[in-house]
């Protein structure tokens, strides 16, 4: 089981604070950092000192790290236009040595398009395709050629399909609960699946959704990576796990329903109910950026269990 580090620094977080959770997240031994890819705070935060860009980040880190992989869960479809997204992703690709990793989905947070000026269109679904389609089109175009795609909303003539990444093709992670485009997309251009926030039985379903759209698009179901996201709340003793809880803003006990909590033995059991279940990579989602403690437990004592 793979445990990767998941921030969401809209709720308030400086690349400096970014900056000591992915190094701390090289050092402790876990597989990766990611972050979303959000504008706007969500909830009670205030979100200050305000946002950070997911991908000027990942650049950041790109250089100031040797061994993680790094990557979104999810930037949104919306946000940038495809040639774009995969001339960004390609460079930060290069400049960390071929360790990134491109979580990709539709958009959904309408406040936050208001807040910043970003058209936030319908038929995101469709463009995501269309997304998805160029993106991976670009990577895959031999150099010397060009790449041309006609779509409902995206239109490319001759791109010299530059820059290249450095892996032959960057890992796209497509999740999500929708019961039949998401896993036909997952199964056409995933590289992994994600089901973020999910209990063991929505889990075991969808990924029997996707593993049947796998099969039918003539593709081994075992070629994808199957994962979660849950948050995590860990601690020593009680006090600790309430302690955390309370940052925030929820019940230990509702915690321990939805999310990793409790002590290292309950986080360690509930992550084997979901392996059992197919996943294999695990995104924890750690809220209190300030908390290395935290990551140090989880690393000393879960970890370690897990094989």
């Amino acid at each position: 089981m793979d445990l990767r580090i998941f921030t969401e620094p809209q709720q308030g977080a400086t690349y400096d604070t970014l900056l000591r959770v992915a190094k701390a997240t090289e050092d402790l031994g876990f597989d990766a950092f990611f972050r979303s890819d959000h504008y706007l705070h969500m909830g009670d935060a205030d979100g200050l000192p305000g946002p950070t860009d997911a991908w000027i980040t990942l650049a950041g880190l790109a250089r100031e790290t040797k061994r993680i992989r790094l990557g979104t869960l999810v930037t949104a479809a919306t946000f940038r236009l495809p040639g774009v997204l995969a001339i960004e992703v390609a460079q930060v690709d290069r400049m960390s040595g071929g360790r990134v990793e491109l979580g990709l989905g539709a958009g959904w947070f309408e406040q936050e398009h208001q807040a910043y000026g970003i058209p936030f269109p319908g038929n995101r679904f469709d463009r995501l395709e269309e997304q998805l389609a160029v993106v991976t089109g670009l990577w895959a175009t031999e150099v010397g050629k060009t790449f041309s795609y006609e779509g409902a909303h995206y239109r490319l003539t001759d791109s010299p399909a530059l820059p290249k990444p450095a892996q032959a093709k960057p890992p796209v992670i497509i999740g999500g609960h929708g019961a039949k485009r998401t896993p036909r997309l997952a199964a056409r251009y995933a590289d992994e699946f994600n089901m973020p926030f999910a209990s063991i039985e929505d889990t075991e379903r969808q990924f029997g959704r996707v593993r049947a759209a796998a099969e039918e698009a003539g593709r081994s179901a075992d070629d994808l990576v199957y994962s979660n996201a849950l948050v995590i709340c860990v601690g020593k003793d009680d006090a600790e796990v309430a302690r955390r809880a309370a940052f925030l803003g929820r019940e230990v006990g509702e915690l321990k329903e939805n999310g990793l909590a409790g002590s290292p033995a309950e986080v360690v059991d509930k992550i084997g109910r979901y392996a059992a279940a197919g996943s294999r990579r695990m995104y924890l989602q750690t809220m209190d950026l300030d908390d290395l403690d935290h990551l140090e437990l989880v690393a000393s004592q879960v970890a370690p269990q897990l094989g």
